[in-house]
């Protein structure tokens, strides 16, 4: 068991890991059009991350996800992935990605030892990602989920942010590629932060979403996946060789079980995603910081982590955009 517990008693053994705020799509939900990135010397390099994720591993944290912005838009990303799987207790490295350069890094980074995948993407329709994103970019992104079935980086799990009046049409579409092509699909309610263009969209529940499920493809039966430790309830429908996950990070408070923590791409721990509370831990890194030193500050980083987030009451983060942040 984890020896990193947060002051209501969860056991965190779960650490997310921004390797950039750089990305090559430029989503409404993810920052605003007047968005600017950090500078080069302001990001953790690959041995500073190394020696964070060795700490948190004393502590009893095994799984490691990379995120960024787009991870992939880091040079040599797979020299990373093989630094953090080769630490003893780290049981998982995996990825989450927009898949726009997956397809030609793929490979290397199944042989570096990345376990799996996530993918960003929020439509099917070329004209609609582009609105989107502001990026023609969907073909690599089919391409790299492509990839990333056939290197073995599963299972591939396709989140879809629902934005009303955008792309909530087509969520009968995704359903489809469930049963048509067994893809593993998860609704993601739409978080506001204050910095991003799609502040003011209005929310589609996950509640919402499902009623629809069940009122055009039929009952939704409860499945539990073999990997993954998310907030996601997952089902999938009669017959389907794929499955059905809904994130209702607005409207379902999932607080109570998280066992996780994250690391932006410039030094801060942050405890929450939708909490504005961080802890520099990259001063104490180019200080020379040891080990058991860092080990203390994520320790005590855990223990600031608040009992839930209040997105419901209207308390909406401000300060960082998701991108900075690493969802």
């Amino acid at each position: 068991m984890t020896s990193l517990v947060d002051s209501f008693g969860r056991s965190i053994d779960y650490m997310r890991i921004s390797v950039t705020d750089r990305c090559d799509l430029r989503c409404i939900y993810c920052a605003s059009s007047d968005f600017k990135a950090i500078t080069h010397e302001e990001v953790l390099r690959y041995e500073e991350i190394n020696r964070v994720v060795e700490a948190a591993a004393t502590l009893g944290v095994t799984k490691i996800r990379l995120t960024g912005g787009e991870p992939l838009t880091r040079l040599n990303l797979a020299e990373l992935v093989r630094m953090l799987s080769s630490i003893d207790g780290i049981e998982e490295v995996s990825m989450t990605t927009n898949a726009t350069r997956l397809a030609r890094y793929a490979s290397e980074l199944k042989q570096s030892g990345l376990k799996r995948v996530n993918i960003s993407l929020d439509s099917l329709q070329p004209a609609k990602f582009t609105q989107i994103t502001g990026g023609d970019k969907l073909a690599d992104v089919l391409a790299g989920i492509e990839a990333a079935n056939k290197t073995g980086l599963t299972p591939v799990k396709i989140n879809m942010v629902v934005l009303k009046g955008i792309n909530d049409n087509e969520i009968p579409d995704f359903v489809r590629k469930t049963i048509i092509d067994g893809w593993h699909v998860r609704f993601i309610e739409h978080m506001p932060f204050q910095n991003s263009d799609s502040r003011g969209k209005g929310l589609v529940s996950s509640e919402a979403i499902m009623t629809l499920i069940r009122h055009q493809f039929g009952e939704l039966i409860p499945h539990h996946p073999e990997v993954g430790n998310g907030p996601a309830s997952y089902y999938r429908l009669a017959g389907a060789k794929g499955t059905l996950g809904f994130i209702g990070a607005v409207t379902d408070c999932f607080c109570e079980g998280c066992n996780r923590f994250r690391l932006t791409a410039d030094g801060k721990l942050r405890p929450c995603l939708l909490d504005n509370d961080e802890i520099d831990i990259k001063a104490a890194l180019r200080r020379g910081a040891s080990i058991d030193e860092l080990a203390e500050i994520i320790q005590s980083a855990a223990m600031t982590k608040r009992e839930k987030h209040h997105l419901s009451d209207g308390n909406v983060p401000a300060g960082r955009s998701m991108r900075q942040i690493g969802g």
